[in-house]
């Protein structure tokens, strides 16, 4: 029992993990090298889109950038220095004939839409998150993966978040036990009222001055900031939700093209293990960011949360001895990342990972880490928790689309 001890918890108390034992982890996989393949990707949306790193990838070109707005086509140009560019995805589709893949930061509801033209295509595919909107979407979805054959990822920030991964790890070496409960959180405040209806330069229309598709959208629409935190670290699937939410007389939530009337959605689900997992997704709260609390039959992992506190383990009496503070391995001298890419990124550190693993699997002919089993076990409970909300908390089972 001791060498075990010694071999999961180092001097001081934090936990000293070994290498993931999730083939698809990306984390600990070396990043190939000795391949003179370059991968010709097409990046499409200038806003979210222009924040990645594929360009600094040794396999890696840039060979096209599309955006439907001047401002956002110049962004692109810029950032990936790329001279070829498209006022659209359809006109880059029609005339473009050498590329290998596309990474789509197009507008949620599009999604499922621009990733089939695409795949049929022949395209592999980076997608922005979530996979889809409707429950026909991630069927479909699903089915174009099995039979394109093409690779499909979803840019899915949490999965590599250095708390998730730190979790994953321990999850991996049993230093949870069994984990049978946690609690998944998305807090992104809408800011002031009275300016979201006047204000309109804000990601909440449209530069014609229209509502974009940000106005009034469900909570669990968008629920894969958190439910990450769970599928990327044991791997399970939802089976059933119960939900909740709440709203007030705001026209974000009377007016929308969702007829949606929550700003804040909470939702208990259970997973296919028997386990118990709380999914929290808020538009107007005093808290802002996406973290966790695993917890485990052996101690609970509390990931930090706005500066309220640091990240902590606590373990329970007979366990082995840990520090509560923890500080996280230096996950940017990891191998899956080239020497380019070892540099801090947005998201928590995880658009620098999204962008390598990407690439790396690409090169390899492997499945991408978030791949379309996974990025549709982190959506579709959302889309049916939202459902559940609006029958009141009815409990509704969660279909699961893994490899049919």
């Amino acid at each position: 029992m001791k060498r075990r001890r010694d071999l999961l918890f180092g001097a001081g108390g934090v936990a000293l993990l070994g290498q993931s034992g999730i083939s698809t982890n990306g984390v600990g996989r070396p990043a190939p090298t000795g391949s003179s393949r370059k991968i010709r990707l097409a990046v499409i949306g200038g806003g979210f889109g222009a924040d990645f790193s594929f360009h600094e990838h040794p396999n890696c070109t840039v060979a096209a950038v599309s955006d439907l707005r001047a401002d956002r086509r110049k962004r692109l140009m810029e950032h990936y220095r790329c001279d070829n560019m498209y006022d659209s995805l359809e006109e880059l589709l029609r005339t473009e004939r050498r590329l290998d893949a596309v990474a789509l930061f197009t507008p949620a509801p599009e999604h499922y839409r621009h990733v089939e033209m695409c795949m049929n295509r022949g395209l592999h595919i980076y997608c922005a998150v979530p996979a889809c909107f409707t429950l026909e979407e991630a069927e479909k979805l699903r089915a174009l993966k099995e039979k394109t054959g093409l690779r499909y990822m979803m840019g899915e920030t949490s999965y590599y978040r250095s708390g998730c991964i730190y979790a994953r790890q321990l999850f991996e070496s049993g230093g949870f036990g069994e984990l049978f409960y946690s609690e998944l959180a998305y807090y992104h405040d809408r800011g002031d009222l009275r300016d979201l209806l006047v204000n309109k330069k804000t990601r909440f229309y449209d530069p014609d001055g229209s509502r974009s598709w940000r106005w009034g959208l469900p909570p669990l629409q968008y629920p894969t900031h958190s439910l990450a935190f769970l599928v990327a670290v044991t791997g399970e699937r939802i089976t059933s939700v119960s939900a909740l939410g709440w709203g007030n007389r705001h026209p974000y939530v009377r007016e929308n093209r969702y007829h949606n009337p929550f700003f804040n959605e909470s939702a208990l689900m259970e997973t296919n293990r028997g386990h118990m997992t709380r999914c929290n997704v808020f538009w107007l709260v005093g808290e802002g960011g996406e973290r966790a609390q695993w917890y485990g039959e052996k101690g609970s992992l509390y990931m930090a949360n706005g500066g309220l506190h640091g990240d902590i383990w606590l373990a329970r009496p007979g366990e082995p001895p840990v520090a509560k503070a923890l500080k996280y391995p230096d996950y940017l001298k990891d191998p899956m990342l080239p020497e380019p890419m070892r540099h801090q990124s947005g998201h928590g550190g995880s658009q620098i990972f999204l962008s390598a693993e990407f690439i790396n699997s690409l090169i390899e002919e492997r499945e991408p880490s978030i791949d379309v089993y996974r990025a549709l076990a982190i959506t579709v409970p959302g889309i049916v928790g939202h459902q559940s909300a609006m029958k009141n908390g009815e409990r509704l089972k969660v279909p699961i689309f893994d490899r049919a």
